[in-house]
């Protein structure tokens, strides 16, 4: 019986060894030869496109901008259990089991030369991984019960040297992970240029903040959110390298005439700089998937005024490098507000994951529909002819940002000392603009905050309203009103299908 078992498990570690090879291995190749081609990222931006509005919503709620990391993570993990399986498959049905490893590369490999980046050699990785992770598999279970005669082997030297063989694959595969990494930061060319590049100077500055839009609370958002704070949520797995020399945009579709402007053309365009709030469509209420940042680009209507659109057109479908496509109503990129075509974010060449080298930024919609980070091509035409990546999955077509506000301070479970504090927070909802922040303690009378003077209407707003705090605990409730003069509804509803509704609470304990 334990012989039984330890088989068992030696057939199990097979698996796993052949997996980890196989891997290492494949992510090396992508790394070589199809960096977009990674064989855990086809696979995870496979599942990403496969899973439905509510496991998204899950995930971003329970990970938040870690919800790529976890998925990975978890990936990983259903893999090796496939893996070991294939393992005890193929040690009692030969070659199944290596079958089974081969087809988990060809569907990444089918998944990889899908993709609408997929380069000539898109294949390569996920087929490295498949025939060696098939190949090992079959060598390593013959090792842990090769049969001599009709009997398998017994004793401790098959054990040692199944152990030495196990362990140098998975060694291989680790190692050959570490070398994809290394590889991709030697080769990181894109990084480099875009260190290197030196944005012209606007020809068009935003005015200055206006005295005390920054309100002096700790705690508080910052106004302005600085890069390596600003929320990511977007669809790549890995991040798109674009070098800027081989980028172009093409506007196409229900136009006079198609129009291309390359990277040299677009910085030679007189750039204008605008303070726009950001938000995600699958921000909860209260929720961190909000920032405001200093961008710098080209007025998206004014490329589309060299198009010409047509006079039914009424959509423009955004597409990624990687496939992603958004859509924006047309009327949102030519009635004058600051729509842009990207490439700075607050003083420096947009970050890789924020879309480098150009992405497009609208006031008033969720990202989800104008947001599109490493953008190649607008196509003019019809919300009843085209589709986006998230209205196909259930999504609103159109997206405009809800009215929202957002308690910042007293953060939920803080103990406050009592007698004077303070509430404050953000209001926000671009392109109509905030008029007015009310506060509830308990169940009392709203009162009205103080409001900071805004940026725009398209950046949100900080708050405050002073507060004498008794002992015990209390709930805090906001709610906005809008310069058209809506107030917040407190109505719950979730981010699917076009935004989350509800007033934000904290509670608070006094003492």
């Amino acid at each position: 019986m334990d012989d039984q078992h330890g088989s068992r498990t030696r057939a199990a570690a097979a698996g796993v060894a052949a997996a980890v090879s196989g891997a290492g291995l494949g992510e090396l190749a992508a790394a070589l030869f199809a960096s977009a081609s990674s064989p855990f990222g086809t696979i995870g931006g496979a599942l990403i496109d496969l899973a439905p509005p509510a496991v998204k919503d899950a995930a971003i709620a329970l990970f938040g901008t870690a919800d790529k990391a976890a998925l990975l993570v978890l990936i990983a993990v259903v893999l090796l259990a496939i893996a070991a399986g294939a393992g005890l498959l193929e040690a009692r049905r030969p070659p199944l089991g290596a079958v089974l490893a081969a087809a988990l590369g060809g569907v990444g490999l089918a998944t990889a030369v899908t993709r609408a980046d997929a380069t000539a050699m898109a294949w390569l990785p996920s087929a490295v991984a498949g025939v060696t992770a098939a190949w090992v598999l079959r060598a390593l279970v013959r090792i842990a019960g090769r049969p001599r005669g009709h009997e398998p082997v017994q004793g401790g030297i098959d054990r040692r040297r199944f152990l030495v063989w196990a362990g140098g694959a998975t060694a291989l595969g680790l190692l050959a992970a570490a070398g994809a990494q290394l590889s991709r930061a030697g080769a990181a060319a894109v990084t480099v240029v875009r260190d290197a590049l030196r944005l012209p100077a606007p020809a068009s500055a935003a005015p200055a903040i206006p005295a005390g839009a920054a309100l002096d609370v700790p705690g508080i958002a910052p106004l302005i959110t600085p890069n390596d704070e600003f929320y990511r949520i977007d669809t790549a797995l890995v991040v798109p390298q674009v070098d800027p020399a081989d980028w172009s945009l093409r506007i196409h579709g229900l136009v006079e005439r198609e129009v291309t402007l390359t990277w040299d053309e677009l910085l030679a365009l007189p750039l204008e700089e605008s303070r726009t709030t950001l938000a995600c469509v699958s921000n909860e209420v209260g929720g961190d998937l909000i920032g405001t940042a200093l961008w710098l680009g080209y007025p998206t209507r004014e490329l589309l005024a060299r198009a010409a659109p047509a006079a039914d057109a009424d959509m423009v479908l955004s597409r990624s490098t990687d496939g992603f496509t958004a859509s924006t109503p047309l009327e949102a990129l030519t009635d004058g507000r600051d729509a842009l075509l990207a490439v700075g974010m607050n003083g420096e060449p947009l970050p890789p994951e924020h879309g480098f080298p150009v992405r497009m930024v609208v006031p008033g919609l969720y990202g989800y529909v104008s947001a599109t980070k490493w953008v190649v091509e607008l196509e003019v035409t019809r919300f009843d002819a085209q589709t986006a990546y998230w209205t196909t999955r259930g999504w609103s077509e159109r997206g405009p940002i809800k009215l929202q506000s957002r308690i910042d301070v007293p953060r939920r479970g803080d103990r406050v000392e009592a007698g004077d504090a303070v509430v404050a927070g953000v209001a926000w909802q671009q392109h109509v603009g905030v008029d007015g922040v009310e506060v509830q303690i308990d169940d009392g009378a709203w009162r009205s905050a103080d409001l900071a003077p805004a940026i725009s209407d398209d950046t949100w707003v900080q708050w405050s309203l002073p507060w004498t705090a008794e002992p015990g605990q209390h709930v805090i409730r906001c709610r906005a009103i809008g310069a058209d003069g809506e107030t917040q509804t407190p109505d719950q509803a979730p981010p699917a299908p076009d935004g989350a509704t509800g007033w934000h609470e904290r509670t608070v304990t006094v003492g």
